[in-house]
């Protein structure tokens, strides 16, 4: 058992706990894909629960028991092999093999480990119960379901989908081939060549003859590399055309993913995937051409020295077949050290990422030493990877070259009796050498292909983790037309951003609001505010009940189209390192001046930009660096004015502006207002004293409904959250 049971390596930091149930269903039979067993155990950005992997490996036909024991009874007949334990307090892995106190690991993030007892237990002990430590683990058995249900195969399309990129290229790679065919063939007249001036032009001492050998030598050489050049602007054109497509395409699908997929994804695990882009495109353009070229030479050279010399032919293919055993051998551990370098890379780009944009914190609070320090980890891991990695690559290449040598050496004497016993002339012999140096070359671009295979291989499976993803519209034909009545209503609504176990974030929420009226929602932080507006944007869909536009449920229109019809300010959102214009007119190629100029003027920004050199032509930093707070929300202001929507969301949208902008910009949104569904999220008395309807919600559920006047005179929650600012106002 321990030496079959098949390991996989997780995708991504949080994949620990469905990697391992991965595993566990192929030791039994059964092939289910990561992104499957993600969504069953209700993944988030900090990872699973044993909880979570408990449910997925259930809702697959496993009998599961969480457990926690001591050592000695995993070892009993009462723990079925392969188990998930919990490794040190933040990590998942499987157990599949116990014997003689040696315990044999699977772990998704670093491969299958061998563990004493007491090095097992040091990692997965959690508590000491008297005398003995015990850890966590979930025990599963196949049910008879397991068996019945329908699995997943495999996807081995991989270099399918790859070679599609090269399709529109079909006449760039005829000509490449024919270039390719070209040079072998001239290339193929050198060592006739050599032979022809050693064994004609020297023994008879005939220097015209050797002359013009060497002019033939001379053209052909010219020619030939007057061909590698035309293919080498050839190459260049593909392979820049098919990384851009590559990357562009995969731009494309992420921006087709719902917000929930970014919830549960680090920057730099996305930004360490789109530079995977650079791997695939080598393996496409560079390795697979090269290779082309290589088998070629092969065939055409092999041919030529079988011809001189069958015996030193076979010892040339003996010695090549040895050389790519050995490389063989070390495929297994290279992929396993180039999935732990991905994952360290992408803590790295997350790390630098998160230092550079919370720089200001990190000097307010003066933890410039620390967060160096976390940076410094993450390289002393990297540094281990990167050892590992050229300790392979030395022991692969040191042991390359003692086959290549000792077969060139084997060749040489074979060579050099042969000249001696007179079956093999001298220029023969050098012709023969000439060929070797052809033929180790190919041999070498052959090994290189292997491994750049492999390394394309392992980014289409990271990249195809995205690709296969479900587009957040999988159906183009929804809805793009409002009904006749298009006021809001929320009906039955809850909602949990982490699966069935996790807080309720809203529960049983009913609401109506009306068309053409202006709805505020109040209360608590973390009473589920934003998450509404979120849900009413259509970035996340009720777990239970639905939110309908009139009469039609918010999940039969075009998405895009809806946010279109939506003018929204969050309070969380984004200034684009771009013009001022630009930032307001973002979905605009060509920007409507007078739309623009009224978007501004409403937000109360026009005087500020146009007392600046270039007005609105500046260009602002990134998430607004070198604005105020309260200069960045009146841009958002005026970003959500200027689509002139039907709906406007407002989330907290002048919570950083002074009294005076702010009672100017309510004073120009009413006239906006007018006409159009609104809907406002705010603290501030009077951002919501004016609306036609105010909800208060604490906890999630909807605690009263009114006017500002009717609330108040309840004496409720609303009049306790006017009461409370009321007083921090004396």
């Amino acid at each position: 058992m321990s030496d079959y049971f098949v390991h996989v390596h997780q995708p991504d930091a949080m994949d620990c706990g469905p990697t391992c149930l991965q595993m566990i269903a192929r030791h039994y039979g059964r092939n289910y894909s990561i992104q499957t067993l993600r969504e069953r155990c209700n993944i988030t950005r900090a990872g699973v629960s044993m909880l979570g992997i408990s449910e997925a490996a259930e809702s697959i036909g496993f009998r599961t028991m969480g457990v926690k024991v001591g050592f000695n009874k995993l070892e009993g007949k009462d723990s079925p092999l392969p188990f998930i334990a919990h490794w040190n307090q933040g990590h998942f892995v499987v157990v599949y093999a116990i014997k003689n106190d040696r315990v044999y690991v699977a772990d998704p993030a670093h491969g299958k480990m061998v563990y004493n007892k007491d090095e097992f237990i040091k990692c997965w002990a959690s508590t000491i119960n008297g005398v003995e430590p015990q850890g966590i683990c979930l025990l599963l058995e196949p049910t008879s379901d397991f068996y019945s249900m329908e699995d997943e195969k495999p996807d081995k399309s991989g270099f399918s989908f790859l070679f599609r990129y090269l399709k529109p290229h079909k006449k760039f790679i005829l000509q490449l081939v024919l270039g390719l065919l070209v040079g072998s063939m001239l290339q193929l007249a050198f060592p006739f060549l050599t032979q022809a001036v050693v064994d004609v032009g020297i023994n008879t001492r005939n220097l015209n003859f050797i002359w013009l050998v060497l002019i033939a030598q001379l053209m052909l050489f010219v020619s030939r590399m007057s061909v590698e050049f035309i293919r080498s602007w050839i190459l260049l054109h593909v392979s820049t055309r098919i990384n851009i497509s590559l990357i562009s395409d995969f731009l494309i699908k992420l921006m087709r993913l719902p917000i929930r997929f970014f919830d549960t994804k680090m920057t730099g695990d996305i930004i360490q995937r789109i530079e995977d882009h650079s791997r695939i495109e080598n393996f496409l353009t560079g390795q697979t051409l090269n290779v082309l070229f290589s088998m070629v030479n092969i065939l055409l050279f092999g041919a030529v020295l079988a011809w001189y010399n069958l015996q030193i032919f076979v010892v040339f293919v003996f010695g090549s077949l040895l050389y790519f055993i050995w490389v063989w051998m070390f495929l297994k551990k290279r992929r396993t050290i180039d999935h732990k370098r991905f994952a360290q890379m992408s803590s790295e780009q997350s790390n630098l990422i998160q230092l550079i944009m919370g720089m200001q914190e990190i000097k307010l609070n003066n933890c410039e030493k620390q967060k160096r320090w976390e940076w410094e980890r993450i390289q002393a891991r990297l540094f281990r990877v990167n050892v590992q990695s050229l300790s392979l690559n030395q022991y692969q290449q040191l042991g390359g070259l003692f086959f290549n040598e000792t077969k060139n050496i084997v060749i040489t004497i074979l060579a050099a009796t042969a000249v001696v016993s007179g079956s093999m002339t001298l220029g023969m012999m050098l012709s023969v050498q000439y060929i070797l140096g052809q033929l180790n070359s190919p041999i070498d671009q052959m090994i290189n292909f292997a491994h750049a295979a492999q390394d394309a291989k392992i980014s289409l499976e990271r990249l195809g983790e995205i690709h296969n993803k479900e587009d957040e519209e999988p159906d183009s034909d929804r809805l793009k037309e409002l009904p006749d009545k298009a006021g809001l209503s929320i009906e039955q609504v809850m909602f949990q951003y982490e699966g069935p176990h996790s807080p309720k974030v809203l529960d049983d929420i009913n609401i109506t609001i009306p068309e053409n009226s202006i709805t505020a929602i109040v209360g608590t932080s973390g009473s589920g505010k934003t998450t509404l507006i979120k849900m009413l944007l259509g970035f996340y869909a009720p777990v239970e009940g639905q939110i309908k536009v009139g009469a039609v449920n918010l999940n039969n229109f075009n998405q895009g189209w809806w946010r279109s019809r939506c003018g929204v300010v969050m309070q969380d959102g984004y200034i684009f390192s771009d013009t001022i214009a630009r930032n307001i007119a973002v979905s605009d190629e060509v920007i409507d001046r007078r739309k623009l100029l009224y978007a501004c003027k409403t937000a109360n920004i026009q005087e500020f930009i146009e007392t600046l050199p270039l007005g609105y032509n500046t260009i602002i930093g990134q998430e607004g660096t070198g604005l105020s707070q309260g200069q960045k929300q009146r841009i958002l202001i005026a970003r959500a004015v200027y689509k002139d929507p039907d709906y406007i969301f407002l989330d907290e949208a002048t919570n950083a502006l002074d009294a005076n902008n702010e009672k100017v910009i309510m004073e120009n949104l009413d006239q906006f207002f007018k006409g159009r569904t609104v809907v406002v999220v705010a603290h501030r008395l009077s951002t919501v004293r004016n609306a036609d309807k105010i909800i208060v919600l604490e906890k999630g559920r909807v605690t009263e409904t009114g006017s500002h006047i009717e609330l108040v005179e309840r004496c409720g929650a609303y009049f306790n959250l006017v009461k409370n600012q009321l007083e921090l106002g004396n």
